[in-house]
């Protein structure tokens, strides 16, 4: 009986963060939100588009690294206009969460933001990433130009010889096309939700410390979450 009890004590633990959209109390508190730049002030930055798995992380993640300016969460890689959270979550879209980066190329290059991008995901894992499974959740660097593609598939290249990861990269290389905005409440999530997920808690801080941890000298010191 007391190991039963204890089975259905672990499970539910586990369910109440097993996804993205989970909503629960937590008591981490991660860097509080900067004041978001308009879009006529992001249009004097370069832009990147990355999708590894939840989108609040990824953005998160982006936007505590230095020449970033700003990351902006939404949908793309899929077939249906204007789609809806609710509708590429259900796996009908094709589009998976990602976020654009919009960063200061004088401050930070392109290689650099694909170092970010693998080095804050597991990029062998398939259609997910963490407790999130799905095509919604797939792992795609989108390249806008010839050059960006071959710097992907060269640093995709290097990881492979390197033996870092037991398994391939999974990471799919997609041109870009359009890139659909999030609805509102998915902007700058965690900065904005930390008392009220324990995904965030037990998932995405987790992950965001892992990559800043191993490159410290590129966080920002406001957005530093290593010892929180």
């Amino acid at each position: 009986m007391k190991s039963s009890l204890f089975f259905l004590s672990v499970l539910f633990t586990l369910t109440t963060f097993n996804s993205c959209a989970q909503k629960n109390k937590s008591e981490e508190k991660p860097p509080q939100a900067s004041q978001k730049l308009s879009d006529a002030e992001l249009t004097k930055y370069s832009q990147a588009t990355f999708a590894e798995g939840c989108f609040w992380c990824t953005e998160a993640v982006f936007e505590s690294v230095k020449g970033v300016a700003e990351a902006v969460s939404g949908y793309a890689g899929g077939h249906t206009k204007n789609p809806t959270y609710e509708e590429v979550c259900a796996e009908t879209t094709g589009h998976a969460e990602c976020v654009t980066v919009y960063y200061d190329s004088s401050k930070i290059d392109y290689p650099t933001l694909l170092k970010v991008f693998f080095a804050s995901q597991d990029p062998t894992q398939v259609n997910g990433q963490g407790p999130d499974h799905g095509s919604s959740y797939r792992s795609i660097a989108f390249y806008r130009n010839d050059q960006e593609k071959k710097l992907i598939e060269d640093y995709i290249a290097q990881l492979n010889a390197s033996g870092k990861y037991s398994k391939p990269i999974a990471t799919e290389v997609t041109p870009f096309t359009v890139f659909w905005k999030a609805e509102d409440y998915h902007q700058d999530y965690i900065q904005h939700h930390p008392d009220d997920s324990q995904y965030v808690l037990y998932e995405s801080i987790p992950r965001i410390k892992r990559f800043q941890k191993q490159y410290p000298e590129l966080i920002k010191p406001d957005r530093n979450f290593l010892g929180k």
